[in-house]
């Protein structure tokens, strides 16, 4: 019998009817099923930007290989506000789908007031390319940020970065990659019930089969994003595996408690607070993953909105990076 076998009435009462549905018309996840889901959000999703008080443009940056990056700039409409917060958000879809468009609703969030200017970028998804693609995606995208922080109207010493889901996984990697290379100061990170650890070790990651991504979907997606590497796996990958946690930005995050990725929340919230760095996190009872967007309206969907726009705007007000004496110069 699955460790973890998530019955209905192990599910939050006001979540019920959308996991027995979620699980009802989702398919076994493969490769093939990643593929067929890409081009499902290619075609229906992607250019589309469903809210009226954020706007996007497209930017094309420019890779060493001569190929270029998509990603998108959303601010408000009505203007963005002096010295905004810089945010580069990264999608989820277990490293191997999705699109930037997908997480409109949270990028409207913290942009709609015109105090935060937003990067998405459409990174390498590991059906396509393996590791370290996307995360050299991000970087880059990070760096662009950075970089163009004057014209963007943004405060170079107050980029953020955030995610959900395996964008929650490479949140966290990037954080590791800037301060590692000291390049780009990050100011706080936002991963949300984030992919972090290929081990499946930890309980909650043991044969779960929770409705929406189960132990079955997570092998699959680990094993095609880290399908380039032959020895070990570096915490850039999978940043579970991270032994030094000092000097990461102050973090926030939440998860359900019935979700495969858990128990290795909970354990990477833990380092960082023993390494000293300020956490704000939740757990919500009963909640399977990415229930605060698959079931938006609900109440624990709200509340867990309600906890990130609530931390976000503490951010804005608290976090910022000391910037490279040469940035300071300038």
């Amino acid at each position: 019998m699955p460790k973890y076998r998530i019955r209905a009435e192990d599910m939050n009462k006001s979540l019920r009817l959308i996991g027995s549905a979620a699980r009802f018309v989702s398919p076994e996840k493969s490769e093939k099923v990643f593929r067929m889901e890409n081009r499902a959000l290619d075609l229906l999703v992607k250019g589309r930007w469903p809210f009226l008080r954020t706007r996007t443009k497209t930017v094309w940056i420019p890779r060493e290989d001569g190929t270029r990056l998509r990603a998108l700039v959303a601010t408000a409409r009505r203007g963005t506000k002096a010295k905004a917060t810089g945010l580069l958000w990264i999608h989820g879809g277990g490293y191997a789908i999705g699109l930037p468009e997908q997480d409109a609703v949270f990028v409207n969030g913290f942009c709609r007031d015109g105090s935060c200017v937003a990067l998405l970028p459409d990174y390498t998804r590991s059906v396509d390319a393996p590791y370290p693609a996307a995360l050299n995606d991000c970087y880059l995208a990070l760096r662009w940020l950075y970089d163009h922080a004057e014209e963007l109207g943004i405060d170079p010493s107050q980029i953020f970065v955030g995610g959900d889901s395996a964008g929650g996984g490479l949140t966290a990697a990037l954080s590791i990659l800037a301060r590692d290379r000291g390049e780009v100061p990050v100011a706080f990170q936002m991963p949300l019930y984030p992919m972090l650890d290929d081990r499946e070790e930890t309980p909650s990651s043991q044969e779960n089969d929770e409705p929406v991504w189960d132990t079955t979907a997570n092998r699959v997606g680990w094993s095609l994003y880290l399908r380039s590497l032959k020895g070990t796996v570096p915490a850039y990958a999978a940043p579970a595996r991270l032994e030094d946690y000092s000097g990461l930005p102050p973090t926030c995050t939440y998860v359900g408690t019935i979700e495969p990725f858990h128990d290795e929340t909970v354990l990477y919230c833990e380092a960082l607070r023993k390494a000293g760095i300020p956490v704000h996190f939740k757990e919500y009872e009963g909640c399977f993953h990415g229930f605060d967007m698959l079931a938006y309206p609900t109440k624990p969907a709200r509340e867990a909105r309600d906890f990130l726009m609530e931390t976000f705007r503490f951010a804005q007000e608290n976090y910022f990076a000391s910037l490279p004496v040469e940035r300071e110069t300038k």
